[in-house]
């Protein structure tokens, strides 16, 4: 089967770019929780990751399913902020490139109207070749630091939580360490707590996907879900959950057959898991791809409107 791995955001070329500003503290903007969600539907949680360099948020939501109005998708994620590197203070930030910060920005167009219909929206978080990752922070205060970083933007803009996705990080540039052992477990201990109500996910990707323990603690139970990085595949992530918290299958939609989407989607139900991934959703009718995979998750078509 086709392993197609997700095309990355290049944040790094994007030079014009500033550190995103966050204002700490705010509370959520007006109109977060005001919501008029569509029809429950039975099946898993459907998942779309939007490249939000090429394209809007609002696709999420031109999804319905034919037969009773829910909605096709579930979680819509944000893709994707950085983790980047100041080398002058030697610490971890969280950037934002200029198509993220507009999203974040114009929460009220570009997010409100998808959570109104009943979908979570998340931030992703990558690397960005500067050797900054969730997997090499030196202390635990430093992790924590970070974990403040991603719980305040959450509330500042009224998000629904925080991916995980550890690829790009580059160890070991900029005099960086490499991976340990206590570095994600501190990050993402710290997150929860921040953020005791909110999504934390896991792209199963990653030296930080590998050390999930340190000192007797397991970080798997804090993961709301996790789900396989490898497109047009079937692979169980390595993490100790649940199967209605876990996607092992993944398409990206346009790129994955429908035949193939139609037999993750027909394993996902056979198998009993709960969550199936899809990527790069964007904005042009793909009511057949989405189709594919409805009918076998949903018993249902997909019907798109503009």
């Amino acid at each position: 089967m086709l392993h197609l791995v997700r095309r990355r955001v290049r944040t790094a070329a994007l030079a014009l770019s500033a550190i995103a500003a966050l204002t700490f503290g705010a509370t959520a903007p007006t109109g977060a929780a005001a919501a008029t969600p569509a029809p429950r539907k039975q099946g898993p949680t459907s998942v779309a990751y939007v490249e939000v360099n090429d394209h809007s948020m609002l696709n999420v939501g031109k999804y319905a399913l034919a037969n009773g109005g829910g909605n096709v998708f579930d979680v819509a994620v944000i893709f994707a902020a950085n983790i980047n590197y100041n080398t002058d203070t030697k610490t971890a930030y969280l950037h934002f490139n200029e198509n993220v910060q507009r999203v974040l920005d114009n929460v009220a167009t570009e997010v409100r109207p998808l959570q109104r219909k009943g979908i979570k929206v998340t931030l992703s978080v990558l690397g960005n070749h500067q050797g900054a990752g969730f997997a090499n922070f030196p202390s635990q205060q430093a992790a924590s630091a970070f974990a403040k970083q991603l719980s305040d933007t959450v509330a500042k803009y009224g998000l629904d939580g925080i991916d995980f996705d550890d690829e790009y990080a580059k160890y070991g540039t900029n005099g960086t360490g490499q991976p340990n052992s206590s570095s994600f477990v501190h990050l993402v201990t710290a997150l929860r707590a921040n953020m005791p109500d909110k999504i934390i996910s896991l792209y199963n990707i990653g030296p930080s996907a590998s050390r999930l323990s340190y000192a007797g603690i397991n970080i798997s139970s804090k993961f709301d879900y996790a789900w396989n990085p490898y497109y047009g595949t079937w692979r169980v992530p390595g993490i100790a959950l649940p199967k209605s918290k876990l996607s092992p299958a993944a398409v990206a939609i346009g790129s994955t057959s429908q035949s193939t989407a139609a037999g993750l989607a027909r394993r996902t139900v056979r198998e009993g898991y709960g969550v199936y991934l899809t990527y790069n959703l964007d904005g042009t009718d793909r009511s057949t791809d989405v189709s594919a995979f409805t009918r076998e998750l949903y018993g249902s078509d997909a019907v798109y409107t503009p």
